[in-house]
């Protein structure tokens, strides 16, 4: 290619036509994201600049993130940080990729978070869930809990960058491991329970090819023929740590939405239950409250 024809919107073409050939999902937008990234421009700013030339650096910059595309690595990841309800969120491959459907279960929690509620966060991996209540409501004290250290460094890095260090406590362990090796195992502490849990059977031939091969295993697989496992930990705790008349807000997904209904449905303490649909349709949002205790 002639060095006159290395300009963005020469480059951005190219781009997205190798993308498309190697069966990239929205190749368009992906070589925006990554030439963006490379030149330090938004969107608008890489068209209002159509003309610029790039020099060879900036061409092997791009290069070397197009293969790493190509191969299907997402794209946050490429460029180690991802919006989610317009916070920006460093990720890498220690946590999942914040989507779209997870941020309506924030404004499930919002809704029933009462004033100045404890609420926890379990396996918050960026912290996209937690970082995102402790920003939009200052009054909540918010526990954010994962069993990986380096989920947690992350977490703990994007709370920092987005100033709600001080009002978020970060636990290390298994679901409510960690809360019950520090003494959670008196009164009940929370007024909301809040989780993405990992639901996807590790057999299960509906997975992205790429999300299997890079996304984390840990955040993704429940029990090998058990969707719900996951699920049933969450709800085993709940009558240590979710207070009479808390709510508890869970996503989950295509495989393990029904079984995961059943595990709240018997569960003893929680009333209630309805499992809520997202824009598109799926049954995504499992909501729950923990029964009030009648007098005796």
């Amino acid at each position: 290619m002639p060095a006159a024809e290395h300009t963005v919107i020469s480059v951005l073409r190219g781009a997205a036509d190798w993308l498309s050939r190697r069966g990239v999902d929205a190749p368009q937008r992906s070589a925006e994201l990554l030439l963006g990234h490379v030149l330090g421009l938004d969107r608008l700013q890489l068209y209002l600049a159509h003309d610029r030339p790039l020099d060879e650096v900036e061409r092997g910059a791009m290069r070397a993130l197009l293969v790493r595309r190509g191969d299907g690595e997402p794209v946050a990841y490429l460029l180690g940080s991802w919006s989610f309800r317009g916070h920006e969120l460093a990720v890498d491959r220690a946590v999942l990729v914040p989507r779209p459907e997870t941020e309506a279960l924030v404004d499930i929690a919002l809704e029933l978070a009462p004033v100045g509620a404890r609420v926890v966060d379990l396996g918050t991996g960026s912290g996209a869930i937690a970082l995102a209540l402790a920003i939009e409501r200052p009054d909540l004290a918010v526990t954010a809990v994962d069993v990986s250290e380096n989920a947690l460094a992350v977490a703990r890095r994007n709370a920092a960058a987005l100033g709600v260090e001080a009002r978020v406590t970060f636990a290390r362990g298994s679901w409510w491991e960690a809360l019950d090796a520090s003494g959670g195992a008196g009164e009940p502490g929370f007024d909301l329970v809040v989780s993405n849990p990992p639901y996807v059977d590790p057999d299960s031939p509906e997975l992205a090819a790429d999300v299997r091969a890079f996304e984390p295993p840990l955040a993704l697989f429940a029990e090998r023929g058990d969707p719900a496992s996951c699920y049933r930990a969450i709800v085993a705790g709940l009558p240590r740590h979710l207070r009479p008349g808390g709510a508890v807000v869970l996503e989950t997904g295509v495989g393990a939405s029904a079984p995961a209904l059943g595990v709240l449905q018997q569960s003893e303490v929680l009333t209630a239950v309805e499992l809520r649909r997202d824009v598109a349709g799926i049954d995504r949002y499992l909501v729950a409250r923990r029964a009030v205790e009648a007098p005796g």
